[in-house]
């Protein structure tokens, strides 16, 4: 029997496109049923299947938008299966069953293996187990010290269990960039607006998880000198994550200062306008009033929720590489250069060209949300593109409008989710994959006018 045909995943020959978005649906689908159980619920009434489908798809593609308070309207059980949803989503589904594999000692096949690279993003398949362990340990370690400085300010709010579930339940949210909160009234993390340890604790599982394991990889294996220098993947996510942190603070900071940060301390101020700079890639937690905004602050959210975290993290978005990427390309352009160029290296035209398709696709899927939206909803257009960004960068920031959405306005903003999480490309390998496409012809060239 063929290699390929051997192992835990179940996928068409060369293509895991299918397999990847059949097992977010099928999570999907097993939340949506747990949520709907009077169990789930403080009510201990059954939940409407919208509700619980909207919540659990929310959690599995690590949004963080909601139609009801996850802190009041949930059970303990409720809160636990929307924490197994989010991690689950986060690692993806593949990356947790291999690892049970290995635990289990049970030889990786070729094709899980594949598989296992198209999870989880990375350049290549070699040491592809080795990088999945990596990966586990990154997960442990972090979402465990986040929670222990979570639990440290917890507890002088709250009784010893309830501080530990929050502290637990935020770590892990925050790692995998879902920005579900447990606080209740929809109210995020306000209260904590100029609360040093926990925005900075958050924040940095944000970044953490949203920068990349491949990169986080390639930073201990530069600390522990099994590497002389970062990948050049590494320096672009690094290097744009970094500006878009530093730019966004600064701008934000600008834009509200007379508006939601007039009341603050300068240390409010100042933290307010940083937290609020790193959530919108792509965790959706927020320390100011996110409706009380200026337009041009929402106009300038959107943008950083559209590129989103970095290739092969927990979060969603066109991605930071791809940003700089297109960024390059459209300089090369001007400048009339024959290749893009990157801290004295040339990148591949194909992947320049897979940059454009990411960043096509994308904006065409958030153009068909928001005009569906606009035919149905009441809302002022632009919260509602803010809405249907924030879900298809799986962000879950909100104007206030998510609760208030039309049922038919929920399925819209469902399915960008899902599309947002998988991808755009992913999803069209997984459908182009069963069209048969005749052998590629190349025709003559000839020039046409443009610009």
């Amino acid at each position: 029997m063929d290699i390929l045909e051997q192992g835990i995943f179940p996928f068409r020959r060369n293509n895991p496109a299918w397999f990847f978005i059949r097992s977010f649906l099928i999570i999907i689908l097993a939340g949506t049923f747990l949520l709907m159980l009077p169990i789930s619920s403080n009510s201990r009434r059954f939940t409407d299947p919208l509700t619980a489908l909207f919540t659990a798809t929310s959690a599995t593609c690590v949004t963080g938008l909601v139609v009801v308070d996850t802190g009041t309207y949930w059970s303990h059980f409720g809160h636990l299966v929307i924490m197994g949803l989010i991690q689950i989503g986060g690692l993806s589904y593949i990356a947790l069953v291999t690892s049970l594999m290995v635990l289990l000692n049970r030889r990786i096949p070729l094709r899980d293996r594949i598989m296992l690279q198209f999870s989880l993003n990375t350049l290549s398949i070699r040491g592809i187990i080795g990088f999945l362990k990596g990966v586990l340990l990154t997960v442990l370690i972090f979402e465990g010290i986040g929670a222990l400085s979570l639990f440290t300010i917890f507890i002088r709010e709250y009784p010893f269990i309830k501080a530990v579930k929050f502290a637990i339940f935020h770590s892990v949210s925050a790692f995998c960039n879902a920005g579900f909160d447990l606080l209740g009234g929809f109210k995020s993390f306000t209260q904590y607006v100029d609360h040093l340890q926990l925005n900075l604790t958050v924040t940095s599982l944000i970044i953490i998880g949203g920068i990349g394991f491949f990169v986080i990889y390639d930073i201990y294996q530069k600390l522990t000198k099994k590497k002389n220098h970062l990948s050049l993947h590494s320096k672009a996510a690094l290097f744009t994550t970094l500006f878009l942190i530093i730019f966004g603070t600064i701008l934000i900071f600008i834009l509200e200062y007379n508006n939601v940060l007039k009341s603050l301390s300068w240390r409010g101020k100042i933290l307010g306008s940083y937290f609020q700079s790193v959530t919108p890639r792509t965790a959706g937690f927020n320390t100011l009033n996110i409706k009380e905004m200026r337009p041009a602050t929402w106009l300038f959210l959107i943008i950083l929720m559209f590129i989103g975290a970095s290739p092969g993290g927990t979060g969603g978005g066109i991605k930071t590489v791809t940003f700089l990427i297109l960024l390059l390309s459209v300089f090369t352009i001007i400048l009339e250069r024959k290749h893009v160029h990157f801290k004295n290296r040339s990148l591949n035209w194909e992947t320049v060209k897979r940059a454009w398709a990411v960043f096509f696709f994308s904006l065409v899927l958030v153009l068909t949300s928001w005009f569906l939206l606009l035919l149905t909803e009441p809302f002022e257009p632009l919260k509602m593109l803010f809405e249907v960004v924030s879900a298809f960068g799986t962000v879950g920031l909100s104007t206030g409008i998510t609760s208030e959405l039309s049922s038919f306005g929920r399925i819209v903003i469902i399915l960008t989710m899902f599309l947002g999480r998988v991808g755009t490309v992913t999803a069209g390998l997984a459908l182009l994959s069963s069209i048969n496409h005749k052998k590629l012809i190349d025709y003559p060239t000839e020039e046409v006018s443009v610009g």
